[in-house]
């Protein structure tokens, strides 16, 4: 033994060979530089106001023609020329609206429930089929599966305007022409359509679940009505609207099919009335605006009840 061995540990010494602990590092706290702080600070803070900016102008200009078509028929007709167009002047629109479903012997009520009966049957049929359509090709595996497919998608890339005179022949041949089917049997049938259902259908309806059914004993028929329209319920939706706002809003087709005024919907007889008031001296532009505007009221009553269904499809996607 060693005298160092034998030496009595002295409090507050290590041992020779011991291991020595490291003392504790904590992390230094980084300076951040004053002036770079302030100068992101100042970015953001642009950043905020110029994205602002935007936004509020883009509302403005969104909203500014329906303003302006507020204002505007209100109006008298002499004030609708006279005064500022993006303020009220005299309230006339109880005589307005007066007028207006008192000219012609009431056309413009007429108009109105054209406008209803072509887009509510047209887009029933054409969701209904699209769905079916849709479905099928998505959950089902056949012979011409992707020929099908590549039809539905080259017939993006057909204009409409190129099929008025091939739909003009054969709805002549058929004895529909000057009928309200050459509105409503068109409407049923669209591509587009076709497709949004399709890449939603294969998402939305798992095959587990169908081959479930199978095994429960449910039929084909019973599978799709059952359960498969239940999981499109948000497609059908943006389906039914996208195409009621299109046939609302239709203009060319009417104008080739459909001789008679009592026939037309509410975008063609306004019209129709505006090129009389330019061509005659009777000025019916108020007519018109006040008719533009009461024909958006079933568009924004529609948007309002069926918002429900998009929120909870997005609500659906979120929880994905």
């Amino acid at each position: 033994m060693t005298q160092a061995s034998l030496r009595p540990a002295v409090s507050g010494t290590v041992p020779e060979g011991a291991d020595t602990p490291h003392p504790a590092r904590f992390p230094r706290k980084r300076r951040r530089n004053p002036n770079v702080q302030r100068s992101a600070n100042e970015a953001v803070g642009v950043s905020r106001w110029v994205m602002l900016g935007i936004l509020a102008f883009l509302a403005i200009y969104s909203a500014g023609p329906l303003w302006w078509l507020i204002v505007a028929s209100t109006k008298s007709k002499e004030e609708l020329y006279t005064t500022n167009g993006m303020w009220f002047g005299e309230f006339s629109l109880l005589d307005t609206l007066s007028d207006l479903f008192t000219y012609q012997d009431g056309i413009f009520a007429r108009w109105l429930w054209n406008t209803v009966v072509y887009a509510t049957l047209g887009s029933v049929g054409l969701t209904l089929v699209a769905l079916a359509a849709g479905y099928a090709i998505a959950k089902y595996r056949y012979l011409g599966r992707g020929f099908t497919m590549g039809l539905i998608i080259g017939s993006f890339l057909i204009p409409g305007t190129l099929m008025i005179v091939p739909s003009f022949v054969l709805f002549t041949q058929m004895g529909i022409y000057d009928t309200i089917w050459a509105m409503i049997l068109p409407g049923m049938f669209g591509s587009f359509s076709v497709y949004l259902a399709k890449v939603y259908a294969e998402g939305a309806v798992p095959s587990e679940l169908m081959e479930a059914a199978r095994i429960d004993g449910a039929g084909e028929y019973r599978i799709f009505f059952s359960l498969g329209l239940r999981l499109m319920t948000t497609a059908g939706a943006t389906i039914f609207l996208l195409h009621f706002v299109a046939s609302w809003n239709t203009f060319m087709w009417p104008l080739v099919f459909l001789k008679g005024a009592d026939k037309w919907p509410v975008m063609l007889g306004l019209y129709s009335w505006l090129e009389r008031g330019t061509d005659s001296q009777y000025d019916l532009t108020g007519l018109v605006i006040t008719g533009s505007l009461v024909s958006t009221i079933p568009m924004i009553v529609l948007m309002i009840a069926m918002q429900r269904y998009w929120r909870s499809g997005v609500t659906m996607g979120s929880l994905k």
